[in-house]
């Protein structure tokens, strides 16, 4: 049986393939919708969802630079590609070096909107970005699809092909 820690990297290697099918989705948007408000709040709401991971990153001790602006607007799809592959590249780094002891470490961080901190343990932030990445990746597939753009489907059962099993009638 595979460890918490070792689901954890599997997650996130199932979130980076979801997001290089989702820059796909924003890149397969005709030029002509591109200049939408629409279209610019998924390219925000991919490139917010990279923030929010480069904040934990920072809050759990990995990413140099404290996040501010977890809202972005106006982001330009071309910048997007760049933010992914240096966040991801980070992310990849830490969790290989995630075990229990790791998980179960609380540490305490601050809320970017007011002054009050807050004690987690790195479980449960691991856990709130996986499930945050998959709440907005709906949203954005939405968006992409009201623009004409061409939606992949990311669920996880898709990824991890589960093993068919012959029936017997």
């Amino acid at each position: 049986m595979k460890t918490l820690s070792d689901r954890f990297r599997l997650w996130y290697d199932y979130e980076r393939d979801c997001n290089a099918k989702t820059l796909a989705m924003l890149d397969s948007i005709p030029q002509d919708r591109r200049s939408s408000p629409e279209f610019q709040r998924a390219v925000d709401r991919m490139a917010h969802l990279v923030i929010a991971r480069r904040m934990w990153l920072n809050r759990l001790g990995h990413w140099p630079e404290v996040q501010t602006d977890l809202f972005p607007r106006g982001i330009p799809l071309t910048n997007l590609n760049e933010m992914v592959r240096s966040t991801e590249q980070a992310w990849s780094v830490y969790l290989q070096k995630v075990d229990e002891a790791e998980l179960a470490r609380e540490f305490v961080y601050p809320i970017i909107s007011n002054t009050n901190r807050w004690r987690w343990n790195v479980e449960g932030v691991l856990t709130q970005v996986f499930g945050h990445a998959w709440y907005h990746r709906g949203q954005i597939a939405l968006l992409v699809d009201a623009l004409g753009g061409k939606t992949v489907d990311t669920d996880f059962i898709f990824w991890n092909q589960p093993t068919p099993v012959s029936s017997t009638v």
